[in-house]
């Protein structure tokens, strides 16, 4: 009896050890599992009935963590890897391709290294439906097109990346991001971002520049985002121009989201005007785009939501904008998109 009760105190004495180290750190597991099914309209390439991924918001899964290391600093990481819903799939090239940073955390504000999103990036995802679905401003942010036919890939996110975010100070916030390209062309970035966020308002400007190769111009990124929460209405603008020389697009959208009893009506509208390109290239002062976004997303619980989206985009010339954000093959230039998509979004 007495050795099984210093056993019972041994036990109890090592869980309250790994206990106290254990509350010094922390890794969570988190994501949202997010699928719809649409009906899309693409010109000449015809309609076709989809079940779609992350159309709301991007599917996902991953880890995250922090480590308290005294004196007021902390490690943390962030892995965090696309799924696809509707066929059990993740990316094979990229596994944590969305993000895979770990960083250092203090008074200071933050150094972050890896593969990570753009300063201007940011500036796109408030809000106006994010960056998916077929009624987002995403379709001119990030969809096909959106690096003007240059070698950039840093229009979203950029590999070998340091970041600096500097701490809050009185609602002012702001980071300033550099990428090795590492013998890659399109990957060598340098770019920032400063914003001011108080009560009901967020301002925001940021500035990217990637090297696309010796022989060729600078791909060009810069944008303001404004945003107002009046109460019964929140307004998103944005302006993002991009330039690769002699192209040039300059996007203005400017979107409402309207709360309800359970959930928020929302709609958006985007003008693309583009220039500088050969007649026919898609790029030229003749191929602008127009899109039109109407959605619902209704609160089932905390984390759960249906919802419903209908999107358009106009195009004229040689444009080939789609609410696919990748245009189909037998898509021709001048025609017009279309999709409709009802779907559900768990976050965990």
């Amino acid at each position: 009896m007495r050795r099984s009760l210093l056993s019972l105190a041994a036990l109890a004495t090592l869980a309250t050890t790994s206990v106290a180290v254990h509350a010094q750190s922390s890794v969570t597991l988190f994501g949202v599992v997010d699928a719809a099914v649409r009906q899309v309209k693409n010109g000449s390439a015809g309609s076709q009935v989809q079940l779609a991924s992350g159309s709301n918001t991007t599917s996902r899964w991953g880890l995250r963590g922090v480590e308290d290391l005294g004196g007021g600093l902390q490690a943390g990481f962030h892995l965090e890897s696309q799924l696809n819903v509707d066929t059990g799939t993740v990316d094979a090239t990229r596994f944590f391709g969305r993000r895979s940073t770990v960083s250092l955390i203090g008074g200071f504000g933050e150094i972050r290294l890896g593969r990570d999103y753009t300063p201007t990036a940011y500036n796109t995802f408030n809000d106006e439906f994010g960056i998916v679905g077929v009624g987002s401003r995403g379709i001119f942010s990030y969809g096909g097109g959106s690096n003007l036919g240059s070698t950039a890939s840093t229009v979203l996110r950029t590999d070998n990346s340091v970041g600096y975010f500097i701490p809050n100070m009185g609602g002012v916030y702001g980071h300033v991001q550099f990428s090795a390209g590492e013998g890659v062309d399109g990957n060598q970035y340098a770019g920032g971002r400063l914003g001011y966020k108080r009560q009901n308002m967020d301002i925001a400007v940021a500035y990217g520049k990637t090297d696309t190769g010796a022989s060729t111009p600078d791909f060009i990124n810069y944008n303001i985002m404004f945003n107002y929460n009046f109460g019964f209405v929140t307004l998103y603008t944005l302006y993002d121009v991009k330039e690769w020389s002699p192209r040039k697009t300059r996007d203005l959208s400017i979107g409402a989201a309207f709360p309800v009893s359970s959930g928020t009506i929302r709609v958006g509208i985007t003008r693309a005007d583009r220039s500088g390109g050969a007649s026919g290239s898609g790029f030229s002062d003749a191929d602008d785009s127009t899109r039109l976004g109407v959605g619902y997303v209704h609160d089932v619980s905390r984390r759960t939501a249906l919802y419903t989206t209908y999107g358009r985009v106009n195009n004229k010339g040689a444009a080939r904008s789609s609410v696919l954000y990748t245009p189909p093959a037998g898509m021709l230039g001048g025609q017009d998109s279309s999709g409709f998509e009802v779907g559900i979004r768990h976050v965990f």
